[in-house]
């Protein structure tokens, strides 16, 4: 009988093009792909300048690690890389298969974990139960908590957010070949349009996903053509991410409120969508449906995960009256790969 099979770590492979090394996780059905090594230096003095030069000069990075053979059109990942603030433990820039957004809330609660269990982070003690991971997101600078166990993680993680707030209410936007819809539109680290799918004529938890795409896909190009977007911040977070269709159902309820997230390039994301969340708990505090530190489960109608979301203070973002979130949900590992 043969011997063991012995292999090399990696099969021929061109010299000239370098080998990525990538850890993918999940939260909630959507799947995250972290590069470990691999990546060129994204040069740039600030996190959104690094976004800018990636976009520019790196965007092969990106089309290899979202689209086939590899990846796939709904895949998301995260880039890491230094960040210029002082309290950041990391930057990351995230990629999907249209660009570069600012927030992405499944990434974060996975990177959480991430960074606490690859050491990115100084080791809490021993008998920690949470770990703080200060993570710069071209958004602004998320704090997630890791719960943990004997220094690594175990389970559930939570972000807080960047100051999330509603830019408009009961907008009128004539969709073509739907009429006209009334949407409202809040940031939570992007921006969103909101709006029930019951206006559209479906319903959001048993409607052929085809449909809710494409519904959805019509009302974000519908709001880019007929509302400005604009951040008191930067012109960078100043675009309109997706649409999220939801079950019509704001007003609190123990109960879980489903919705789906239909962004970029017409990318769905299975989960219930960490920046969706924080946008739509903004918008219901902002209609008063919501108290402050009052919990509610949102639901993902593509694969029935459940992240929690509550508001836990006001705050401000330039003239916007505004809260931070705090989203739960739980990421998992799924696997390491190298290859080109």
């Amino acid at each position: 009988m043969a011997g063991p099979l012995t292999v090399p770590w990696m099969p021929p492979h061109d010299p000239g093009t370098p080998a990525l090394s990538v850890v993918d996780m999940h939260t909630g059905g959507e799947p995250l792909r972290i590069v470990l090594a691999g990546c060129p230096e994204v040069v740039g003095p600030t996190l959104l300048a690094k976004r800018r030069y990636m976009r520019q000069h790196l965007d092969h990075v990106r089309r290899r690690l979202m689209f086939e053979p590899r990846g796939h059109r709904d895949m998301y990942g995260a880039v890491l890389v230094p960040s210029e603030l002082p309290d950041a433990h990391l930057g990351v820039l995230f990629l999907n298969n249209e660009g570069y957004s600012s927030m992405c809330g499944h990434a974060v609660l996975a990177l959480g974990r991430f960074a606490l269990d690859f050491g990115l982070v100084p080791a809490p003690p021993s008998d920690a139960q949470e770990a703080l991971v200060n993570i710069h997101c071209p958004c602004g600078l998320v704090a997630a908590f890791v719960e943990c166990e004997g220094g690594r993680s175990r389970g559930p993680v939570r972000f807080h957010s960047v100051p999330a707030f509603v830019l408009a209410t009961d907008f009128l936007v004539d969709v073509p070949g739907r009429g006209k819809v009334v949407v409202d539109i809040a940031y939570g680290g992007a921006f969103y349009a909101f709006v029930s799918a019951e206006k559209l004529g479906l319903d959001v938890c048993s409607a052929k996903m085809g449909d809710l795409v494409a519904a959805a896909s019509a009302v974000t190009e519908a709001v880019k053509a007929q509302f400005k977007i604009n951040h008191p911040d930067s012109e960078d977070l100043a675009f309109l991410y997706g649409t999220i269709l939801t079950d019509g159902k704001d007003t609190y309820n123990e109960e879980p409120t489903t919705n789906i997230c239909v962004f970029a390039d017409e990318q769905v994301d299975r989960s219930p969508t960490g920046s969706g969340v924080t946008a739509r708990i903004a918008l219901q505090y902002h209609k008063g449906l919501l108290e402050l530190n009052q919990t509610r489960a949102f639901k993902s109608s593509a694969t029935g995960s459940v992240f929690t979301g509550k508001a836990v203070r006001e705050a401000k973002c330039g003239d916007f009256k505004a809260v931070i979130v705090e989203v739960s949900g739980q990421a998992h590992y799924t696997g390491y790969s190298t290859g080109q």
